[in-house]
């Protein structure tokens, strides 16, 4: 490249971010170090005119402190084609916007932009879904929309938990014991009275003790440390938004085994930055919208991991560049 790699980054509002949590903050401070010539755009700044996508783009310069951690110029309305990588960070829900997001996103990709992750693996790998590929490595799960089979899933396996497939940051998640009065009400909820999906683990009693631990694969391989989201006294729910504490600890061998399951179909389908959710050696979740954890494990081992990101990056930019 005669200039410096562009990239682009789609986000909820950079002015709205946690500066010490986010993951995507520390992914463009890795760019930037790396000479990268960053912009940021939200989903409303997103079009496709006669097949081709464009985007109202802010170059954007980051700093990491607690307050000011960006400064940007004005939008300018840009072909995507001209930049090389789109990052797309945009949270849930899953929507169907954010499906018709992946869609404009895939003109950028076919004009030779490079998005991460990619499109179509946004939509297909719906983040608790997704874990059905991969039964081997899952405790006993459901997905149904028939409130029937959700409570004889109950009575075979005495305690559970229910999700909904398009939730996310622990909401709407529910734990129910056989014979809990509730349980026809949340399956109700979740189910809408059967006309919407949701999903059914066994409850892992080791989300107590060890908590959901997030691994993180960059390009395929495994970050050698996971954090572990130990809940609230008073909670279920390992998830940090929902008040849960994250500790940093090596990854096991039942870690690295998953992971040598799941991360080369990652890496096959354009998926740079995913998250996987472990609790007592089970995957319950694949996060591939934008998963997080890396500043907190940044911070407790020394690494740099929004680094390895962007070096994946540009190897494969480079790669683009002679072919």
């Amino acid at each position: 490249m005669t200039r410096p790699p562009r990239i682009a980054v789609l986000m909820d509002p950079i002015g709205q971010i946690n500066p010490a949590k986010d993951s995507t903050l520390a992914m463009m401070l890795a760019a930037q170090r790396r000479g990268v010539e960053l912009h940021w755009f939200g989903q409303g700044d997103l079009s496709v005119r006669d097949g081709r996508a464009l985007a109202r783009l802010r170059p954007v310069t980051v700093n990491d402190q607690p307050t000011h951690w960006y400064s940007e110029g004005p939008p300018t309305q840009l072909p995507l084609s001209e930049v090389d990588c789109v990052l797309m960070r945009k949270d849930p829900p899953f929507d169907t916007e954010y499906v018709y997001t992946t869609y404009l996103l895939e003109r950028a990709e076919a004009a030779g932009t490079l998005v991460v992750n990619r499109p179509q693996g946004l939509r297909d790998m719906n983040e608790k879904v997704f874990t059905a590929w991969f039964p081997d490595c899952c405790a006993p799960t459901l997905i149904t929309r028939d409130m029937t089979e959700m409570a004889a899933f109950m009575a075979e396996h005495g305690r559970i938990v229910c999700k909904p497939l398009h939730g996310m940051g622990g909401r709407s998640i529910f734990a129910l014991d056989q014979g809990d009065k509730n349980a026809r009400v949340v399956f109700e909820t979740l189910t809408e009275y059967g006309q919407r999906y949701a999903i059914v683990q066994r409850y892992l009693p080791e989300i107590v003790t060890t908590g959901d631990s997030r691994i993180l694969l960059v390009d395929g391989e495994p970050v050698p440390y996971a954090l572990a989201r130990i809940p609230a006294a008073d909670d279920n729910r390992g998830n940090l938004a929902a008040g849960a504490k994250g500790i940093g600890r090596p990854l096991d061998e039942r870690d690295r085994w998953l992971c040598s399951r799941i991360g080369p179909v990652l890496r096959e389908r354009g998926m740079l930055f995913v998250g996987l959710d472990v609790i007592g050696g089970f995957v319950t979740e694949i996060n591939v919208t934008s998963p997080t954890g890396i500043r907190e494990l940044d911070r407790q081992f020394g690494l740099d991991i929004g680094g390895q990101l962007m070096e994946a990056i540009l190897v494969r930019l480079a790669h683009r560049s002679r072919a």
